[in-house]
């Protein structure tokens, strides 16, 4: 098969995805998209069903310009038959370069040449006493919730954790109407400033997220620890907290969203064949690729799925590995010097933010034994402790012993925790922990799917 002839699928129609397909329309090739949103845009940029009376200034704020460029550019290339565009389309797993995947006329296969994964992130969740409660979101949940349907989940909310994402949603929040009864950061100001040198890389973002903060007013709290969660038969009704003065606190609430950053999403990279590395400084297994994305033999990975780096990262990353698959596939390519620039600025302003909010290792080791874990399987700190007990340290024995990962999630939310704890019971190191090894499918699917070919 001639290069000009291979297929080229990629999966995800976020910012690098998007960008993506674009370097590849450019140079002749018809990529095959595959996405689960109903239209391209992914997570930051995604976009309301049609009637949505909200305007992009109100949902993307000074994001908007970008966001309505991004839509434009790829419904234009839809339109024009330059793009195999598969919506509402779950890929569940990969081998033999083909992947399968649940679309809304059932199971179907895309075979390819060459992957590029651009599956973006999802969020980082710790285990708090009582956040198995019905009403307890994830921070990205709340905002999926605000962006795409206009509601806010509660009437009188708290939102707890820390990283941007918190700032960002609570601001959100307000502009939409919501009630915020606090805002909870476990990151202290003095750690925030740590991670100032880095993230001055992109100045006009600090002074955003500095004018966002101030918006918040007394609202904000640093430095806090979380007690736990109390509810009722219809969900939360408070949240208990310690202030960075030791003071013990309580803030009334009928919803609480919580999130710690970022994870990056890796299940379908592990299935295709990459290799994944402990990065200390984001407390995270990502995925082992060069500057340009690639991770094997024609498999390029982009945005949040390989650094999270934020939408602007992810249109960079994008742009990088298109050019290094076309670059394997021995077609000309615009020149990504000043790309790779942009990158390694993005990496530092991307490192003090991780320096700044901290994942909250020494939270998640203290966890109470009767604490839940894996919100799926209803597994508690003390029984995961246990499987460290009669297993081994090791988070694949622990999770065969005490089922902490075996559920919908696959371990998403519950898999960075259970190796804290994992180490902590131990005495080891996370990395020396492991990850868990992936498991098609990757997300549940009805078994007539698999019964019933689109």
């Amino acid at each position: 098969m001639s290069s000009g002839a291979e297929k080229v699928v990629i999966v995800g129609a976020g910012p690098a995805g998007i960008r993506a397909a674009e370097m590849l329309v450019s140079a002749g090739i018809k990529p095959v998209v595959i996405d689960e949103g109903m239209k391209a845009g992914g997570q930051i940029y995604r976009r309301p069903p049609d009637g949505f009376t909200r305007s992009a200034r109100q949902l993307y704020g000074t994001e908007a310009d970008k966001a309505v460029a991004l839509h434009g550019r790829f419904d234009q290339m839809v339109a024009e038959g330059q793009v195999d565009y598969h919506p509402q389309s779950s890929v569940l797993a990969c081998a033999n370069r083909s992947l399968h995947a649940l679309t809304p006329s059932g199971r179907r296969e895309f075979s390819y040449d060459r992957l590029i994964l651009a599956t973006g992130a999802t969020d980082r969740l710790a285990p708090v006493p009582g956040w198995q409660s019905p009403g307890v979101y994830s921070l990205g949940a709340t905002q999926i919730a605000l962006k795409a349907q206009g509601v806010a989940l509660g009437q009188k909310i708290v939102l707890a954790g820390s990283g941007p994402l918190l700032t960002l949603v609570a601001t959100q929040l307000l502009k939409a109407g919501a009630e915020i009864a606090a805002v909870l950061d476990t990151s202290s100001l003095r750690t925030q400033m740590t991670g100032l040198p880095g993230m001055l890389a992109r100045p006009g973002l600090v002074l955003r997220g500095m004018m966002m903060r101030a918006k918040l007013g007394r609202l904000y709290h640093a430095g806090v620890k979380i007690l736990g969660i109390d509810s009722d038969e219809c969900g939360p009704v408070s949240i208990r907290w310690q202030d960075a003065r030791g003071a013990m606190r309580k803030s009334d609430c009928d919803m609480v969203g919580i999130g710690w950053h970022l994870r990056a999403e890796t299940q379908l990279a592990g299935l295709a064949g990459c290799q994944f590395d402990y990065d200390a400084g984001w407390a995270q297994w990502l995925p082992r690729t060069d500057r340009m994305g690639r991770a094997a033999e024609r498999l390029y990975l982009a945005g949040d799925g390989l650094r999270i780096l934020g939408a602007d990262g992810a249109e960079v990353a994008g742009r990088l590995a298109a050019h290094a698959c076309l670059s394997d596939m021995g077609l000309t390519a615009p020149d990504s010097s000043a790309d790779l620039r942009l990158l390694t600025r993005y990496e530092r302003f991307a490192r003090g933010m991780a320096r700044a909010f901290p994942w909250p290792a020494e939270m998640v080791r203290r966890t109470p034994n009767e604490t839940v874990v894996c919100r799926c399987e209803g597994i508690t700190a003390g029984q995961l402790r246990e499987g460290v007990d009669y297993g081994g340290a090791e988070a694949n024995r622990v999770k065969s012993l005490a089922r902490v990962g075996m559920g919908r999630c696959q371990g998403r939310y519950c898999q960075l925790a259970g190796a804290e704890l994992i180490a902590a019971k131990a005495g080891i190191s996370v990395c020396d922990a492991g990850r868990l090894r992936e498991q098609a499918p990757v997300r549940p699917a009805p078994i007539g799917a698999w019964v019933r070919d689109a």
